[in-house]
């Protein structure tokens, strides 16, 4: 039998001791001036060295107004919003870990993929992507992301 304790030490012996003991004594909600004012949450929280932004879309930075071009320019909106926030905290795009793309429509997903890979090279974060139907102000795309300070 397998128990709590043994998968902890596996944990730790296979270098996620990161994962068991995270350093959450210091947290911090970092606003950069992006986003409109009245919006209810942070562009990003940091945990120690790890950066979690919040979701991203394509609007235009202090506004609610989405990019002109459909999903080009929300998309490439999108990727600028996230390398803006990640450059007020002096990271960049290399610092990406892990994005989640959610598509309004996953018919745009070859589309998308192909803006993603102009603005990130390789290495590239993991990723994960699936279908989201009713995305904020109606947009196409919403990128949220991890970055770690190296």
């Amino acid at each position: 039998m397998i128990t709590l304790r043994k998968c902890l030490a596996t944990l730790a012996f296979l270098g996620g001791a990161s994962l068991v003991h995270a350093d959450t004594s210091h947290v911090e909600f970092l606003n950069a001036g992006t986003l409109p004012p009245d919006l209810p949450f942070s562009e990003a929280v940091r945990v120690g060295d790890t950066y979690y932004l919040s979701g991203q879309i394509g609007i235009e930075p202090g506004t609610r107004n989405l990019a002109s071009g459909g999903l080009d320019g929300q998309a490439r909106q999108t990727m600028a919003n996230i390398q803006r926030i990640l450059e007020g905290n002096g990271l960049g795009l290399k610092n990406l870990v892990k994005c989640t793309v959610m598509l309004d429509d996953m018919d745009d997903w070859p589309a998308f993929n192909k803006i993603y890979m102009e603005i990130l090279k390789p290495p590239y974060p993991a990723r994960s992507a699936f279908g989201a139907d009713d995305l904020a102000l109606e947009a196409k795309v919403e990128v949220e992301c991890i970055a770690a300070k190296r």
